[in-house]
């Protein structure tokens, strides 16, 4: 397509969603000439600060405001706001990195370097809540948050929900809890060929405030990894810090396009047709309609 073209449409697409991002939306490219995406972000003291730019998100995915089952809105969107999660795995217990792939499939299975990860307690029990950092944190959907342990660092791989079929999204969002310091924390999106195609850090909220961001495609990109930097510090265990230094970033909510097959890019038909005989090409092309 000619790029005059796919920019016309591009511009096209930025006006519909614009007057629905609340904050801010732009068109951002990253890593490959072709990656488009509409940036929606937003950052403030309180809840109310950002929750017109994630509705925007929201309403740019797709899928309604009433969550079904394993957290399906409409079969377009997901989301994980970790309230659902069980004491047995909620600190101080681990979060196994599978959940939301196996106890409640949501279509992700999470990685880091560090040693695992963390769900908040909920109030009335003998670990305290918020990490044990109450002056530093703040929920956006009460009462849980998400961390890393020992890292800085979350990376989100897609499923077909409930299956261990590798698979890609279009969009996904993150509500970060307490940055304080720019340019520390972000979100970067690789595709299936472990390329980035678009990273942006999150804007700073200060101390207890709430930033969101996330990405939507605009131009057909496949996301089959994020990579989540959460601020410089770690969680080591509640009330523990790796040091006193540095700034510490927690999550809340995630918001992510419904996990989906791959889609080879067009190229990769051209290719199959050099080698395959017409019969099976006939067969690909009917499962491609």
């Amino acid at each position: 397509m000619p790029r005059c073209i796919k920019m016309r449409r591009l511009t096209t697409l930025a006006r519909t969603l614009l007057p629905m991002a609340g904050t801010a939306l732009i068109m951002f490219a990253a890593g490959s000439a072709r990656a488009q995406f509409a940036v929606f972000e937003a950052a403030g003291s309180d809840a109310a600060s950002i929750t017109p730019t994630r509705d925007a998100f929201r309403a740019a995915v797709g899928g309604g405001a009433i969550a079904g089952a394993n957290g399906s809105f409409g079969g377009l969107r997901r989301e994980i706001n970790w309230d659902g999660v069980p004491a047995s795995f909620s600190d101080p217990n681990a979060l196994p990195a599978n959940f939301f792939n196996v106890n409640s499939p949501r279509g992700v299975v999470f990685s880091t370097p560090g040693t695992g990860f963390l769900v908040s307690a909920n109030a009335g029990g003998a670990t305290p809540t918020l990490f044990g950092f109450p002056n530093d944190f703040q929920t956006f959907s009460p009462q849980k948050l998400f961390t890393a342990v020992n890292s800085n660092i979350t990376d989100v791989n897609f499923f077909l929900p409930g299956t261990t079929t590798q698979t890609i999204t279009t969009a996904f969002g993150v509500i970060f809890v307490d940055v304080e310091v720019a340019n520390l924390t972000t979100l970067e999106f690789f595709d299936t060929s472990n390329t980035l195609i678009f990273s942006r850090t999150a804007l700073v909220s200060g101390n207890q405030g709430l930033s969101f961001l996330g990405g939507v495609a605009t131009a057909g990109e496949q996301i089959a990894r994020v990579r989540i930097t959460s601020g410089l510090n770690t969680i080591v265990s509640n009330g523990v810090l790796g040091n006193p230094n540095d700034d510490v970033v927690v999550m809340d909510d995630f918001l992510f396009a419904e996990p989906a097959a791959v889609v080879p890019e067009p190229g990769t038909y051209a290719l199959l047709a050099g080698m395959l005989s017409p019969g099976v090409l006939y067969v690909l092309r009917r499962r491609r309609a």
